[in-house]
């Protein structure tokens, strides 16, 4: 018999494998990394809250906001939750990263971020090299959300730079922050101009895939992509609309701003993106593109198993090298100074010294003169006698 010949009315289960495979996923559950950079103020933390319906960081004391700042460093941290629904478990993990952006001077500011991501490629890739592999701490960063401060402008320069860097490193998504600070006409300008200059850029931002087997999943890809950068309104407080409902918003005098309004912001079509439609894809894009680029770049350059050779030109270390050079110039500065004038010192002390034995000398030869005319007196009244 051939083997086209074999049949049966239910198959022989093929068909059955994406189940098995939805079963195995489910109990073992998902790692998800989520980074979020942009300037102090723009309510990061308020919007990670709001976008996950939980505390999964807490607000920072807004007082201290303004108060000066001895390091002016950009700092990393990371914030652990696991979220569970309908039995399904997400490692989450939230990279924040604060401190960027917040100084007159940003030079360089954006490298603790960068460095961050390629570090953790590069721990990937080191643990992947050894014999055993079960357990494998995997930080890579699978979104990262850019938050443009909403100046109704354009992009500013440090935007441009820092999103370049990002955007080939990791799945980057533009955001608009506190977007009911602006009239629907101003954002709708605002947003055009950011995506010209992402385009002049060449600034490679997260394309999510739009065609589908389903024509209502094609057309929601396509109106979610048609909405970045995504202006959103960041709330984890319950207001009440004029016509009685409990949502998530800000009061305003001339009305409610809604979270989750598709007429007010974006935040239900990012919140879709990032999670409900593509967090799969994201994940799959880190894993298939972003890291297996860096993996390439590294191995092409490197011998199996050799260290990343650390960069020696860190912007951390050489902003401390130069406040203690400053600080050795300044006191070496102030020894000579003090040195010059205890040579002063000196120096009169010698000039008076000399002046007082000088001085003293010629009083020396007075008296010497006043005693040979003694001694002269006494002879002639001696030769008298």
């Amino acid at each position: 018999m051939s083997p086209s010949a074999v049949s049966t009315t239910n198959g022989i289960g093929i068909a059955n494998l994406p189940n098995q495979r939805h079963k195995i996923v489910a109990k073992r559950g998902t790692n998800f990394t989520l980074m979020v950079v942009g300037e102090s103020g723009l309510g990061k933390t308020t919007f990670i809250n709001t976008l996950f319906t939980t505390t999964i960081k807490e607000k920072k004391n807004q007082t201290k906001r303004h108060t000066k700042q001895t390091h002016k460093t950009v700092e990393i941290e990371i914030t652990k939750a696991e979220l569970e629904e309908k039995k399904f478990n997400v490692k989450l993990t939230v990279i924040d990263t604060p401190g960027f952006g917040d100084y007159v001077n940003n030079r360089d500011s954006w490298l603790p971020i960068i460095e961050f991501i390629d570090d953790q490629h590069e721990s990937y890739m080191r643990q992947e090299q050894q014999p055993l592999r079960k357990e494998k701490l995997d930080l890579r960063v699978h979104a990262c959300l850019y938050f443009i401060r909403p100046t109704g402008h354009t992009l500013k320069p440090l935007d441009i730079e820092v999103m370049k860097l990002l955007g080939s490193r990791v799945n980057l998504i533009p955001v608009i922050a506190k977007a009911d600070t602006l009239t629907p006409k101003d954002l709708e300008t605002f947003k055009r101009r950011v995506r010209e200059v992402i385009a002049a850029q060449n600034i490679q931002v997260y394309q999510c895939p739009i065609e589908s087997d389903d024509e209502t999943s094609t057309k929601r890809n396509m109106n979610i992509m048609a909405a970045m950068p995504f202006a959103v309104i960041g709330s984890d407080q319950d207001v009440t609309t004029p016509d009685g409902r409990k949502v998530k918003g800000r009061n305003y005098s001339w009305g409610v701003a809604e979270v989750e309004n598709e007429d007010h912001c974006d935040f239900k079509k990012l919140r879709s993106l990032v999670i409900r439609t593509h967090m799969l894809d994201l994940v799959s894009t880190t894993e298939e593109m972003h890291y297996e680029n860096y993996r390439q770049s590294q191995m092409e350059t490197r011998k199996f198993g050799e260290a990343k050779a650390k960069k020696l030109d860190n912007p951390k270390f050489k902003e401390e090298e130069e406040s203690l050079r400053k600080r050795f110039t300044e006191q070496v500065k102030l020894e000579e100074n003090r040195f010059r004038q205890w040579e002063q010192h000196l120096i009169a002390e010698r000039d008076r010294l000399n002046k007082d034995l000088e001085a003293e000398h010629s009083h020396i030869k007075v008296l010497e003169g006043d005693l040979d005319s003694v001694q002269g007196a006494l002879n002639a009244r001696s030769g008298r006698k």
